[in-house]
C-alpha cells in the first residue's frame, strides 16, 4: 500500500516537472552580431579622455625635468596619430558613402 502511494506520489511530481519544461519557452534568441555603435562611443566617452589625460601628464612631468624637445617630439607625434585616426574614420565614412551611391 505505502509502495503505490510513494509510486502515486513520484508519478505525479515527474508529470509536474516534465509539463512545467514543456511549458516554459525556449531561451531569447541569441544576438544577431555585435553593436559596433555602443562600442565606439563606449571607447570615445570613457576610454579616449583617459588615455589623452596620461598622455597630458606624461608631458607635463617630462616638461619639468626640461626635456622640451622630447615633450614637443611626442606631441607631434600624439598629434599626427590622431590625425591618422580621424583620417581612417572620414575614409570609412566616405567609402560606405561611395558603395550606396555606386549599388543603388
Amino acid at each position: 500500500m505505502i509502495a503505490i502511494e510513494l509510486l502515486a506520489t513520484v508519478s505525479s511530481a515527474v508529470d509536474h516537472a516534465l509539463h512545467t519544461l514543456a511549458s516554459t519557452p525556449l531561451a531569447e534568441p541569441a544576438p544577431k552580431g555585435i553593436d559596433t555603435n555602443g562600442v565606439v562611443s563606449f571607447f570615445a566617452s570613457k576610454i579616449a579622455p583617459i588615455l589623452l589625460a596620461v598622455l597630458g601628464v606624461i608631458f607635463i612631468g617630462r616638461a619639468s625635468r626640461g626635456e622640451i624637445s622630447k615633450v614637443l617630439t611626442s606631441s607631434a607625434i600624439a598629434i599626427i596619430g590622431l590625425a591618422f585616426i580621424a583620417g581612417a574614420a572620414t575614409l570609412f565614412f566616405v567609402g560606405d558613402y561611395l558603395i550606396d551611391l555606386i549599388f543603388e
